[in-house]
């Protein structure tokens, strides 16, 4: 017995205890930071979102700069270029891991709203549009948004929310299309696209920071893109107009590592503390603050309208920022 108990113990002590390796969460799994915000996270969110409408609120007349020397379509896929640049040195310098299979479906949606769809529609469509009656696109944005994400992520905000959305869509609806005189014209078919390919964009962005920081969601959009905008800036320069004066430099350089990385880091790390519906409510001052930059670097006319838009706006979003989702 002495015998057998010793070749037992000696047994146990010949083979090694596995190591308990956790299994990893499934795709459709919620993540830790799914859990809800704590007030001070809140804050940060919302912190992050209005600096990325800030720098949202540039692109517009960052793009009138640069279409006064640069063709539209050299524009945009330079844009794409220069921000992927940059994108990817961060990523590369930080040694950030390719991102998991089940993640590049989301990256792809994301690099065609955000990355390839919205600049491209919005900048053709400014050939012809003004900034202010542009602006309309991103007036109808949070709303589109949020029926996105209600749709993607199965969000269900309360009836607050959606009244105070609607009434803050309609005011902004209302003053850019008093801007422009009330007449639409050929420009608003690539704004609309741009409006719905945008809210996809940014609905699968947001619920992608959940899983992934914000930067890295844009990043990786980029770099997926960046193939597709290499050959279409390749095709596109020797037949366009292509002058770096100061205005188009800086229209260009503001578009892509402002407007198209830095713009879109902090507005996805918002959206994931805050939720979609409640960051893409934020946009709602957007067109407002655009046509301030319009007057301020391209010197367009405000009317005396703005003021009370501006404040009928600010009451819808503090509306839809208490509102529960």
């Amino acid at each position: 017995m002495t015998a057998q108990d010793s070749a037992t113990r000696s047994t146990r002590i010949a083979v090694p205890a596995l190591e308990e390796t956790p299994s990893p969460a499934p795709s459709g799994a919620p993540s830790r930071s799914d859990a809800p915000a704590g007030p001070g996270s809140r804050r940060t969110g919302t912190l992050m979102a209005a600096l990325g409408v800030t720098a949202f609120s540039l692109t517009f007349p960052s793009t009138a700069w640069g279409l006064e020397a640069i063709g539209p379509w050299s524009f945009v896929t330079l844009r794409g270029v220069l921000a992927a640049l940059v994108a990817g040195g961060c990523l590369l310098a930080l040694r950030v891991a390719v991102p998991h299979r089940r993640h590049w479906a989301g990256l792809a949606v994301v690099g065609a709203g955000v990355v390839i769809g919205f600049p491209l529609l919005t900048t053709l469509a400014l050939q012809t549009s003004t900034t202010a009656h542009a602006a309309v696109v991103v007036g109808l944005l949070p709303l589109t948004t949020a029926v996105f994400s209600a749709a993607r992520t199965g969000a269900r905000p309360s009836r607050t929310f959606w009244a105070a959305a609607l009434a803050g869509a309609a005011a902004v609806i209302a003053f850019t299309v008093q801007q422009s005189g009330g007449a639409l014209n050929t420009a608003d078919l690539y704004l609309f696209g741009a409006l719905l390919i945008c809210a996809a964009g940014y609905t699968e962005g947001g619920r992608l920071a959940r899983e992934m920081p914000g930067w890295q969601v844009i990043g990786w959009g980029l770099l997926l893109c960046l193939p597709l905008n290499v050959v279409g800036a390749l095709v596109a320069l020797p037949h366009e107009s292509f002058e770096l004066t100061g205005h188009s430099t800086a229209g260009l350089l503001y578009s892509a590592i402002g407007s198209q990385f830095l713009g879109l880091v902090v507005w996805y790390r918002g959206m994931a503390a805050i939720g979609v519906p409640k960051a893409s409510q934020l946009q709602l001052a957007q067109p407002l603050l655009t046509l301030v930059w319009s007057v301020l670097l391209l010197g367009e006319h405000l009317t005396v309208a703005a003021p009370l838009t501006a404040a009928a706006v600010l009451v819808c979003i503090a509306v839809t920022q208490r509102a529960r989702g």
